[in-house]
């Protein structure tokens, strides 16, 4: 897949409920991993793949699973703001960044 920005749904397992939830999102794709970000900590796909990283990821007509964890590399986050909103001003905003591992 080439670098940058595209839509992929993102599927989690509820942390209180242990029900399956899929949201889908804007994504990007960068060094061989799928990128998802907010600008706050207040979603519930966010939160629920902290608390149950094993998360499935769907785009291209194929799911993948994945282990998800929290971007702490400020230079990262900023580059993978960049690839979301090329051109934009909010590419410059800071953001809480996902990335997700395939793992097949």
């Amino acid at each position: 897949m080439q670098q940058g920005a595209f839509r992929a749904f993102l599927a989690t397992k509820g942390r209180k409920t242990g029900n399956t939830h899929s949201v889908q999102l804007r994504a990007v794709w960068y060094n061989d991993m799928v990128f998802f970000s907010r600008r706050n900590e207040n979603s519930d796909w966010l939160k629920n793949s902290l608390a149950n990283p094993n998360v499935q990821v769907e785009f291209d007509g194929k799911s993948h699973s994945g282990i998800a964890s929290l971007v702490t590399d400020d230079i990262l986050a900023k580059k993978i703001s960049e690839l979301k909103y090329p051109g934009e001003d909010r590419a410059q905003e800071v953001r809480t960044v996902l990335q997700v591992k395939l793992t097949n």
